[in-house]
């Protein structure tokens, strides 16, 4: 069965009766089934699913179904779905269930979507490929010797590889536009405090956002609009009041006024596929009548060791909680309370995030405090402010989303720090709290996608979407 493209076409179809909601479960889970090989899912919710798409059927019947009703949504394993299992795709959460429900899927409930399954991430969200999880790598429909991008990437894959129509994921330093960039989807992280991160498990508190994958403008759009805004289980959620990011999210009718940073094209590790596409665009963009214009951010070449040294610090604080002794994995070779702790860590944690850890504990030391934590924090502001700047003067700051197309599983593994500079340009708008979306904007010589970032000022959700809408239209 081939399905609408966008949520619209599919709710109309459900309304006028040439589709239901059961029908819609089963087209995902035939897909699920046949693309089991690609690894994105860990736990796929299939009676309830079923279930579920029953009941919104009989709602659609009487005209009480929520807004979402029809849409099947994935979400990425470090959300909390009541009664469901929880396991930030690592060993040491092995067994637990959720005893509550993150307010964002709530809310999507709420509306009527349908949860279709929990997908594999990065362990702890940390990692740019997707071959950190417990549960082995998840791989790219485009070219499955290939990594689909990370921590997202089984939520970038469910969307990809037609498993769901949405998938929900977290956004750290480039979590979901990254492998929204490799895979070939949109990915959205918003301005943070834009969605609540209450039932989001913790690896950097002041970076992590929930992000939103789909194929369409509109139906991210939508998503936004039902799960942003405050909530009293969230004291760093925002209190800006939600727009309505779905309205007229087609109609344009200004020219924009854009920046390029010129440091991102010059960078030695910019593929030149990746530099002569996003030329290119530029191009396209100057002969619709919008001006597009050089700008300088010296501070680039700060931006990652500031980000790293940061999430770092706040990793090794926020999975301390994890230690065998309340929920999850507890080591059998203990003797006493310190072996308790020693070796469920050791045991229970992969490599990468065991490294984060340490390096966090040693920024956070006494004799390094300064030297290390300190100054980021003073970087980070420094690179807020001068982001700011150039977005009081711009609409909007365009750059590619990755310095390369996805490479290949096991290309990095064996080097930290060349994985580590797949985040080089999505780390600027998660260092300075701003919103941010990767837009498909092509394919390179061996047909793998290339991503454009799109970075826009706090809380302009509606005009970044309004412009994603027009780039993606504009051929």
């Amino acid at each position: 069965m081939k399905l609408p493209a966008s949520f619209q076409s599919i709710r109309a179809a459900l309304e006028n009766g040439t589709l239901t909601c059961a029908q819609l479960v089963e087209h995902y889970l035939e897909n699920i089934h046949e693309r089991n090989h690609l690894n994105a899912f860990l736990e796929v919710f299939e009676d309830e699913a079923r279930s579920k798409a029953a009941k919104i059927d009989e709602k659609l019947v009487s005209n009480t179904a929520g807004r979402l009703a029809g849409m099947v949504i994935s979400i990425k394993d470090v959300l909390c779905y009541e009664d469901h299992n929880l396991q930030a795709s690592s060993k040491i959460l092995g067994g637990f269930e959720s005893q509550f429900t993150a307010t964002a899927v709530e809310r999507l409930l709420a509306e009527d979507a349908i949860i279709i399954g929990r997908t594999n991430c990065d362990e702890f969200a940390m990692g740019s490929s997707n071959e950190n999880s417990a549960f082995g790598p998840v791989l790219n429909a485009a070219d499955r010797e290939r990594v689909p991008g990370g921590s997202s990437g089984g939520a970038a894959v469910s969307v990809q590889a037609d498993l769901c129509l949405v998938a929900l994921g977290s956004d750290t330093g480039g979590s979901v536009r990254q492998p929204a960039a490799f895979c070939g989807v949109i990915g959205l992280k918003p301005t943070y405090s834009r969605i609540s991160r209450h039932g989001l498990v913790a690896y950097a508190s002041s970076f992590d956002s929930i992000g939103v994958f789909a194929k369409e403008v509109e139906d991210i759009a939508l998503v936004l609009e039902v799960i942003a805004g405050e909530d009293d289980f969230d004291s760093t959620v925002s209190r800006h009041k939600v727009g309505h990011y779905s309205d007229n999210i087609t109609t344009h009718t200004q020219n924009y006024k854009l920046a390029y940073v010129k440091e991102t094209l010059e960078s030695p590790g910019l593929s030149e596929s990746i530099k002569t596409n996003i030329l290119g665009h530029i191009e396209e963009l100057k002969a619709a009548g919008h001006t597009v214009e050089q700008v300088n951010f010296p501070l680039l070449q700060h931006i990652l060791p500031t980000y790293y040294i940061l999430t770092w610090a706040e990793a090794s604080s926020n999975l301390s909680r994890f230690d065998g002794v309340r929920y999850g994995y507890r080591s059998p070779n203990t003797t006493d309370l310190s072996s308790l702790y020693k070796k469920t860590r050791t045991e229970g944690f992969g490599e990468e995030v065991k490294r984060r850890i340490m390096l966090g504990t040693f920024v956070l030391s006494a004799s390094y405090y300064d030297a290390y934590y300190t100054k980021a924090q003073k970087t980070r502001k420094l690179i807020r402010d001068q982001t700011k700047a150039i977005l009081q003067e711009y609409d909007f700051i365009i750059t590619p989303t990755t310095p390369t197309t996805a490479f290949k599983l096991g290309e990095h593994s064996q080097d930290p720090l060349e994985m580590y500079l797949a985040d080089l340009y999505t780390v600027q708008p998660s260092v300075a709290g701003l919103p941010a979306i990767s837009l498909p904007s092509g394919m390179d010589e061996k047909n793998l996608p290339i991503g454009l970032q799109v970075i826009a000022d706090d809380f302009k959700e509606k005009e970044l979407l309004k412009f994603s809408h027009y780039f993606l239209n504009l051929n």
